[in-house]
């Protein structure tokens, strides 16, 4: 018989809600300690609920939850401090970072390197950074967290990346050294990949490649599902 889980404090931050029943919510919290973590907000659509006005998403909470299956119940959530919520554009690319947690993060599986790297992301986004270098390094951090990060060292036939080749990116396979001119549907110079690995980008085409391949990766782990809040994003950009 599985035991009772009894979390208490545990930081984390509220990535999705959805309503249930009545007056309840079903809520995805991304915790420090515990990864993604689903519990119902019993009551929390109630109009003088405790939980309603602190479960808000973008700012840091402790929550406490109880059970025994993989839907826990929320029994206590407290606002445990202020960040600069991010707006326009940004708030957007905070909602994109949320449905990434959601559809490629396995439940109750702790990473506190990507827990560090989210909310380092909301800051960034909070404080008027420069939008896709903050989304890349995210992103990365989260395919490699999740194991669907290539090799960003040797390429398919175990060499070296170097900067001034190009290379195509082979699902399940890792970087092939191509011609630039090859028509492969992925083409990235080693340049990017070594941005990529540093976190910084120097040129603009490296931040353009590393947008079309993040893009490709997260495509082909979603097994055709859709990102609807890239959707929009993709939809603004192109009025």
């Amino acid at each position: 018989m599985t035991s009772t889980v009894r979390t208490t404090g545990a930081l984390g931050y509220l990535l999705h809600a959805t309503p249930y029943r009545e007056t309840s919510l079903v809520v995805e919290i991304f915790t420090r300690d515990y990864g993604r973590v689903a519990a119902v907000a019993k009551g929390a659509r109630r109009p003088r609920s405790a939980l309603r006005p602190v479960l808000l998403q973008f700012q840091p909470l402790s929550v406490s939850y109880t059970g025994r299956g993989e839907l826990r119940t929320l029994t206590a959530v407290e606002w445990v401090g202020g960040v600069d919520a991010p707006r326009g554009d940004a708030l957007l690319c905070a909602f994109y970072l949320n449905e990434l947690l959601v559809k490629l993060l396995a439940r109750e599986d702790a990473h506190p390197g990507l827990f560090e790297a989210y909310e380092l992301a909301l800051r960034e986004m909070g404080a008027g950074g420069t939008l896709d270098e903050t989304l890349r390094r995210f992103e990365w951090t989260l395919l490699r967290e999740t194991g669907y990060a290539p090799d960003l060292a040797c390429d398919t036939a175990s060499h070296p990346i170097e900067a001034q080749q190009t290379y195509a990116w082979r699902p399940g396979a890792g970087f092939a050294r191509v011609a630039e001119d090859s028509g492969a549907a992925t083409i990235v110079h080693g340049s990017t990949l070594h941005d990529i690995a540093a976190g910084c980008y120097a040129a603009r085409y490296s931040r353009q490649e590393a947008k079309y391949l993040m893009r490709a990766i997260v495509g082909h782990h979603l097994e055709g599902g859709v990102l609807h809040s890239r959707q929009i994003l993709i939809d603004l950009q192109g009025l």
